[in-house]
């Protein structure tokens, strides 16, 4: 099997996971978030030298999305459960950190029509100390989604405690992760060394809420100390293939997720000689900056959801992500 990514893209017509909404990627535990300052630090780099050897043969699988590794990723990642991070996709904010080490990203717009990445890192992460950047808020459409994995949660606080009054219940996204039990590594109730704000991630002043890095190594260590090592989960993979020799006809991929927002439409160009799909965002090539590589996916898979919002003063979102409904598969 060759390596692959899946990508979701969750769209609404008034039914979403790519048309509006969604390209399908505790902190009140810990704190009152009016205490809590974001620290500010120097960038810290993935590390260059890979801490495995790229000579040995690729011939384990990957249980998440099939792609093939060495013996010593699986031996790192086989200690691990896998790690769900909340990056955004603002236009300012790019180009992003570490999502090319992702083995499975979901998008979905988070407001305004503004999208929003959810990368679940497990396999792809097990040879480096990724940096992810920029880290951002969770949403509960993208929180739902957690639990299939039993993993870990990484993001910058998000919307609605429990008893906040101005979030709509149904978006009160700390509020599930509080009564889920969701394994919480809200960047609110971490140290300095696991995520901090770093202003010169990119070679231009952006505004401080795109600055948020955190790093997978790190992130690990919290969890190892909470006792949230290992995955004993019984997680049911799907069935995967080899590439077929004889491709066939290739459907362009392309989708609007707001009619008035270009810079977040997405399309997929096809790449023959990897037999992958390159991710271009609002016109522009994407690129992870850690590696200055294109993002590509050997499938793309867009799901049909139904869309409400915007339904209280924040101007969040809702999407129906559980359940049974339509989809596409590229």
């Amino acid at each position: 099997m060759n390596r692959t990514k899946l990508l979701f893209i969750l769209a609404g017509i008034s039914l979403f996971v790519l048309t509006t909404g969604l390209s399908y990627f505790l902190f009140s535990t810990f704190h009152s978030r009016s205490r809590l300052i974001s620290p500010v630090g120097s960038p810290s780099p993935t590390p260059k030298k890979s801490r495995i050897d790229p000579a040995l043969p690729r011939t384990e699988a990957c249980p998440l999305n099939g792609a093939m590794f060495t013996v010593q990723e699986k031996d790192i990642w086989s200690t691990r459960r896998p790690l769900a991070v909340m990056i955004e996709n603002h236009l300012d904010s790019r180009p992003l950190s570490g999502i090319g080490s992702a083995d499975i990203i979901y998008e979905a717009v988070a407001e305004g029509g503004i999208t929003r990445l959810m990368g679940v890192f497990y396999c792809g992460a097990a040879a480096d100390n990724i940096t992810l950047a920029p880290v951002r808020s969770a949403r509960i459409y993208f929180t739902k989604l957690v639990p299939e994995y039993d993993a870990l949660y990484n993001h910058v606080g998000g919307a609605g405690n429990c008893d906040d009054p101005t979030v709509d219940e149904r978006a009160k996204a700390l509020c599930f992760i509080r009564r889920n039990k969701i394994k919480d590594l809200d960047q609110f109730g971490l140290d300095f060394k696991t995520c901090h704000r770093v202003t010169n991630r990119l070679d231009r002043e952006v505004a401080y809420e795109h600055t948020m890095a955190c790093y997978t190594d790190e992130l690990y260590k919290v969890a190892a100390k909470r006792k949230w090592d290992g995955w004993n989960f019984k997680f049911v993979p799907w069935k995967f293939k080899e590439d077929a020799a004889q491709k066939g006809s290739i459907s362009p991929i392309k989708f609007q997720f707001w009619s008035n927002k270009p810079d977040y439409d997405v399309a997929w160009d096809y790449d023959s000689s990897t037999n992958s799909y390159l991710r271009i965002d609002g016109g522009v090539k994407t690129i992870d900056l850690n590696i200055s590589e294109p993002v590509a996916a050997k499938n793309v898979v867009i799901q049909f959801v139904k869309e409400t919002g915007p339904v209280d003063e924040h101007l969040h979102m809702l999407y129906e992500v559980t359940g049974t409904g339509k989809m596409l598969l590229f």
